[in-house]
């Protein structure tokens, strides 16, 4: 037989997700493992949003959509990216998606030809760099400042003529850390004068803790040059739902209709008015989770401390980015077979020398993690 897809072949399988299941195979041995590696919300989905979708269902709402959503979300997401994002957004404007990474993907295939340039901010999330490289673009790695983890001037050494886009993540996923408004300027006068595309990845923006989240779309000059991409999965602890939407010119939702048309058609219809509700029903739900997230954010914190353990700031989504000493996937590894820990290296996001705990498990479970830890060291 031939030999399979050589662009596919150059791209490692999802860090996250490989140590997850590792875990997962010790869980089916007998082994207590407490995993911290995997974002997800450990909350039920709110009733309401359930109860849409279910109604849907009861309505006989099992059939195609429109391509890039039902109307009753794009308007609902068109309205909210408005009025919360301060960014000006028509319905036309916006793509409903299988989640945000989908989202992220069609975004890549819309805007990069091959050999264009992309530059990603480290540490970054997993799965950047692989959909620039599904789509023939060339990832370029550009490290934030190691102690604030800003942006700086010298991200401009990475701008060349074959640069195309930045992709920016705030709250970031893996360090937590919220991009300041210096920072965001810096980024939206880097592509307003070299001619760049800025793709924001604000998936966490709901849970922040003490800051303001600000959208690089709403800054002056950026609407046209700004595909903010959002989603369900960690506001309303949606993730199993592959439910997210991307929000940018009508000329790049376009070329991300066609990718859509022609790879998942659109997302799955009775689940999209579940997202109607998650927008237009009672917020309430949100601040009870972020509330709690804060309490064991605090926890997870104070043991860091306690045990000598310098972090990242800790400002937003529901990460702990801490410093190690060694090969990170080597501590990793031994959190995992002598704590019965899951952790995620900080090499799976191009940031060795740290590891990523998700405190998005319940307090019990995060006081015995911590102890646990706490023995191996």
């Amino acid at each position: 037989m031939r030999p399979l897809s050589t662009k596919l072949a150059a791209i490692a399988p999802s860090a996250t997700i490989e140590i997850t299941e590792k875990a997962r195979k010790m869980q089916a041995a007998g082994t207590d493992v407490i995993s911290l590696s995997i974002g997800e919300p450990d909350f039920p989905t709110p009733a309401h949003i359930t109860e849409a979708c279910i109604d849907a269902l009861r309505r006989g709402e099992t059939h195609y959509a429109p391509g890039k959503g039902i109307p009753e979300l794009l308007k609902a997401i068109a309205e909210k990216i408005e009025q919360e994002n301060k960014i000006p957004c028509t319905p036309d404007q916006v793509i409903v998606g299988c989640g945000a990474k989908d989202s992220i993907y069609e975004a890549c295939e819309a805007v990069l030809s091959p050999g264009d340039e992309t530059i990603i901010l480290d540490p970054s999330w997993v799965s950047y760099e692989p959909c620039v490289q599904i789509a023939g673009g060339v990832p370029v790695h550009h490290p934030l400042h190691q102690d604030t983890f800003q942006v700086d001037d010298s991200l401009l050494e990475k701008v060349t003529k074959k640069t195309r886009m930045i992709i920016v993540n705030t709250p970031s996923n893996p360090s937590g850390a919220i991009l300041n408004h210096e920072s965001l300027q810096l980024v939206a006068d880097i592509c307003q004068d070299h001619d760049l595309i800025v793709l924001s990845d604000e998936i966490y923006e709901k849970l922040i803790y003490g800051k303001i989240h600000t959208s690089i779309g709403a800054f002056p000059g950026m609407e046209d040059r700004t595909i903010t991409v959002n989603g369900f999965s960690k506001a309303y602890a949606m993730t199993g739902w592959r439910l997210g939407y991307a929000v940018a010119s009508k000329e790049i939702i376009g070329n991300m209709n066609k990718v859509q048309q022609h790879t998942i058609s659109h997302p799955t219809t009775f689940a999209m008015y579940g997202g109607v509700a998650a927008l237009k029903g009672p917020q309430e739900c949100i601040e009870e989770m972020r509330t709690e997230f804060e309490r064991r954010r605090a926890f997870v914190l104070k043991s860091m401390d306690e045990m000598g353990l310098s972090y990242a700031p800790a400002d937003g989504a529901f990460y702990a980015y801490v410093k190690v000493d060694g090969d990170d996937a080597e501590v990793a590894n031994r959190w995992l077979e002598k704590g019965h820990v899951a952790v995620t290296h900080g090499s799976a996001f191009n940031h060795p020398g740290w590891v990523r705990l998700s405190y998005a498990a319940s307090m019990d479970r995060l006081q015995e993690a911590m102890r646990r830890i706490s023995a191996v060291l």
